[in-house]
C-alpha cells in the first residue's frame, strides 16, 4: 500500500509539473501572438491599408525596394538608386491611398 501512495503521488507530482509548463507556454505564446496582432493592426490602421497578407506583402517588398535604392546610393549608383527608389515609391504609392 505504501508504494501505491508514493507512485500516486509521483505520478499528481509530474502532472501538475507538466500542467504549469503547458499553461506556462501558452500564456507566453497567447500574449506574443496579441502584440503581434496590435501591431499589425495599428500599422494597418495608421497607413490606411486592409490587414491582408497580400497588403502586408506588397509593403514589405515597397519597402525593401527602398532599402535597394539607398545601398545602391550609398554605393555610388546613383542611376539605379534612384531606378530603386522610384519602382519603391511607385509600388508604396499604389498600396497606400
Amino acid at each position: 500500500m505504501q508504494s501505491d501512495g508514493f507512485f500516486s503521488w509521483v505520478g499528481e507530482t509530474l502532472g501538475n509539473i507538466i500542467r504549469a509548463i503547458v499553461e506556462f507556454l501558452a500564456s507566453i505564446f497567447a500574449n506574443l501572438f496579441g502584440a503581434m496582432d496590435g501591431f499589425i493592426d495599428g500599422l494597418t490602421r495608421s497607413l490606411g491599408i486592409s490587414p491582408s497578407m497580400f497588403s502586408l506583402a506588397i509593403l514589405v517588398i515597397g519597402l525593401l525596394l527602398l532599402v535597394n535604392g539607398v545601398r545602391a546610393l550609398l554605393r555610388g549608383g546613383i542611376i539605379g538608386g534612384l531606378i530603386w527608389l522610384v519602382l519603391g515609391l511607385l509600388v508604396l504609392s499604389w498600396l497606400i491611398p
